[in-house]
């Protein structure tokens, strides 16, 4: 990136910043501001509760507090996944969804299969773990090959589980993630439209040193904005490899995160340490200026100019998919982007 783009850049996150000032004052009688969730409406809360995180706890009571206690603070987006820690994170989260929590959340999971049976089948596991009869949005996650579009909207792809599951009333809005390249993020948005679909929500890395690599902020960011879908930003803190660099604090790449135009700022919370943490940052948060913008991308720029930071771009560290291929199903390929 050159001087003139990286300015260039740092205005425009400003400005999205204030001009989502009133847009994102949100609900004044909950502690955590709302965000409109792009063309589906909902209100769904600034940050989000991660759910791979929720499953890590030694004792499972843990994890059913922090998830109760972050929906009692007005967190209402609880993130999760088909494959989180062996079904744990889906099973927990169940469990701390009975006695009218349910009712308080945006409840989020994800799949991996990419044809159509294999889909199905995660779909059924993920509601029956979560106990409840459906989900207000499933996502096809980790989409980190280029092959992957084709998959999912192929004959047989798991594009096909996923409408039968949401005309059954499995679920209610339909998205995808992924954090390799933002090349397979804008082929899933064209092979969609090609379909004829629209997706209510992408899921995707949105942090500072990702505005100086391989930027999702720059080259996807934008489309999702112009087609008006729900922006779900992950990784603020690259999970958590950014804040070894030792260039930016952990409330900086929160704060930051929520200054770019997203919906949900999905955060993992494994204590109730952390989720004070994320709340904070939520109820503290106020769009920054052009010149606090300008600092953070200027102080993270040579840290961050290789992907060094990034490791869910540059390696297989995060690739559960490329370790299990299983998960997604029969004939679906091994491979990932090559900057892996």
């Amino acid at each position: 990136m050159d001087r003139r783009e990286f300015v260039k850049l740092g205005m425009g996150v400003a400005m999205a910043g204030r001009m989502g000032e009133r847009a994102w004052a949100g609900d004044k009688h909950a502690e955590i501001p709302r965000r409109t969730l792009g063309h589906t409406g909902e209100q769904v809360s600034m940050v989000g509760l991660g759910g791979y995180h929720i499953g890590m706890q030694k004792d499972e009571n843990e994890s059913i507090r922090i998830i109760r206690s972050a929906l009692d603070r007005g967190i209402t987006f609880l993130d999760n996944c088909w494959d989180y820690n062996d079904g744990q994170s889906e099973i927990r989260m169940g469990k701390a969804l009975h006695d009218g929590y349910r009712q308080k959340a945006f409840l989020m999971t994800k799949i991996d299969g990419r044809d159509e049976k294999t889909a199905a089948r995660q779909i059924d596991e993920s509601l029956k773990r979560l106990q409840t009869d459906h989900v207000d949005l499933m996502q096809f996650h980790e989409c980190i090959r280029l092959s992957d579009p084709d998959h999912i909207f192929g004959e047989h792809g798991a594009g096909r589980a996923v409408e039968a599951a949401r005309r059954a009333g499995k679920l209610r809005y339909i998205g995808f993630t992924g954090h390799k390249n933002p090349a397979v993020h804008l082929k899933m948005l064209r092979t969609a439209a090609e379909h004829g679909f629209k997706f209510a929500s992408v899921q995707m890395p949105l942090n500072m040193m990702d505005a100086h690599f391989e930027s999702f902020t720059r080259q996807v960011l934008p489309v999702a904005q112009k087609e008006n879908i729900g922006i779900l930003g992950m990784k603020p803190m690259g999970d958590p490899f950014i804040l070894k660099s030792k260039t930016v604090s952990p409330i900086e790449c929160l704060h930051y995160a929520m200054n770019l135009p997203t919906s949900v700022v999905i955060t993992g919370c494994d204590s109730m340490k952390i989720l004070d943490q994320a709340v904070q940052a939520a109820v503290s948060f106020r769009p920054l200026r052009e010149e606090q913008v300008a600092a953070i991308l200027e102080k993270t720029r040579p840290a961050a100019s290789k992907g060094e930071f990034e490791l869910y771009k540059t390696s297989h560290h995060f690739d559960g998919t490329y370790q299990h291929p299983e998960w997604l199903g029969p004939g679906s390929p091994r491979e990932t982007y090559p900057n892996a």
